[in-house]
């Protein structure tokens, strides 16, 4: 098998395993949970997004590595987590809270599919093996985080139960 299709393969299943968990486990405990409280949570898990800044360190990722594709990749993941960072700092300064999950959000949103459409341009799965011990982020961490996205921007488009029910 190439290592195209295997790149793929492992970036499509990397969505069907979360896509199963989360609409299993993930998905009715944030709806069961008050708007900040799953905002929070979504939050906390893009906090850890500072980690991509390993696709710029020699030594982690090959030499090879298109770098086009792994400095914007680093450094979008970088301000996504810095944004979310701040959201779970502001929590109790509500209308900054709501400020940042949004931002988080549509920066991270905007990050990962302009990566993927780097990865596209620079034929990243042909050289899969360049991205060395960050090869699981893309095909572990960014289908979950990418799923949490969309979670945080459609609960954010819905109404609140509790503006609802006031």
């Amino acid at each position: 098998m190439s290592t195209e299709i295997l790149f793929q393969t492992h970036l499509v299943l990397g969505y069907v395993a979360w896509l199963l968990c989360f609409s299993a486990y993930i998905w009715p405990w944030l709806g069961s949970m008050d708007p900040v409280a799953a905002q929070r949570a979504i939050a906390t898990l893009h906090s850890f997004r500072f980690f991509g800044l390993v696709l710029i360190l020699p030594g982690v990722v090959g030499p090879n590595l298109p770098a086009g594709f792994a400095t914007f990749a680093a450094y979008g993941d970088f301000a996504t987590g810095a944004l979310a960072m701040l959201a779970l700092l502001t929590v109790s300064i509500r209308p900054l809270f709501w400020l940042f999950v949004v931002a988080f959000n549509l920066v991270g949103t905007a990050d990962i599919v302009i990566d993927y459409y780097h990865a596209t341009q620079v034929n990243l799965p042909a050289v899969a093996g360049e991205l060395g011990a960050a090869y699981a982020i893309g095909i572990i961490y960014v289908p979950l985080l990418m799923i949490t996205h969309f979670a945080a921007l459609y609960l954010l488009a819905r109404p609140s139960r509790r503006r609802a029910v006031a």
